[in-house]
């Protein structure tokens, strides 16, 4: 799992420096760099403010943060229902759409 490297590509993917989204996320811009370099782990309460930070849902920062490896244990099957699955996360969500319906 490289967590610091989906929390990097999703920052830049939005176009946000490390000050923006530490301040957006309640964090120091010292501990994000340090995430991004993977010189910490942080707990899942830290994660879920990162998220939210960047308006991406958290298993999606997950997923990114899987490693080829970690994935080819998975069946083929599981595999493309995965894929579909975060498909449908990075798709726009409407207002009125409630969360749910993405899964």
């Amino acid at each position: 799992m490289n967590l610091g490297h989906a929390i990097k590509f999703c920052r830049q993917q939005k176009k946000l420096s490390i000050p923006a989204l530490a301040a957006r996320a309640g964090l120091s811009a010292s501990y994000i760099s340090l995430l991004e370099r993977n010189e910490r782990d942080p707990p899942l309460s830290t994660l879920q403010k990162i998220s939210s930070a960047l308006e991406v849902p958290l298993s999606v920062l997950v997923f990114v943060g899987t490693t080829p490896a970690e994935l080819e244990s998975l069946s083929p099957d599981f595999t493309e229902k995965l894929a579909a699955a975060t498909m449908k996360l990075l798709q726009a969500v409407t207002p009125d759409e409630p969360q749910s319906s993405l899964l």
